[in-house]
């Protein structure tokens, strides 16, 4: 019997806490077990640990099924997750990435998504087994974040 795939998300500093909250969504839609919170990345409670209207609204609800946690520093939790075997995957447009529809995952995945603007922050691209890209045909360079995060999962999980 094959053993259950094991996806978690990374969302790494990311200010939108709209975007945030489609994540939350589309990792639900899309099976991720886990999603880890880094940087300066909004949680779904704001510091007083009331729930955060402005992300239920985008979530949906999905904060409540799918586990998330904060981390503040995002190499100490790759580091981590490297240990327990996870294959560690940012999407993010770099000299070194690949076609995100050529990542072969492995049981234990890890998708880190960054900002907008700057991306995923070179020490932490440093980190990553595969860095994924998704290909632009148009001229704009860069999609949403959200909207790259629900591309780049479903496409590399064969939803």
């Amino acid at each position: 019997m094959k053993k259950q795939q094991e996806n978690i998300l990374i969302i790494h500093d990311i200010r939108s806490v709209t975007n945030v909250g489609a994540m939350f969504r589309t990792a639900d839609a899309a099976g991720v077990n886990k999603i880890y919170l880094t940087g300066f990345t909004p949680t779904p409670l704001d510091r007083f640990g009331k729930i955060r209207k402005d992300m239920v609204k985008s979530a949906l609800g999905a904060e409540n099924f799918v586990a998330w946690e904060y981390k503040k520093n995002t190499s100490i939790l790759i580091d981590k997750l490297r240990k327990e075997n996870y294959f560690i995957i940012g999407i993010e447009q770099d000299k070194k990435s690949i076609d995100y529809k050529k990542v072969k995952l492995k049981n234990k995945n890890v998708f880190i998504m960054g900002a907008e603007v700057t991306g995923i922050p070179k020490n932490i691209l440093a980190k990553c087994d595969i860095i994924a890209e998704i290909p632009m045909k148009g001229k704009k360079e860069s999609l949403n974040v959200s909207v790259s995060c629900g591309i780049a999962l479903f496409r590399i999980l064969n939803i």
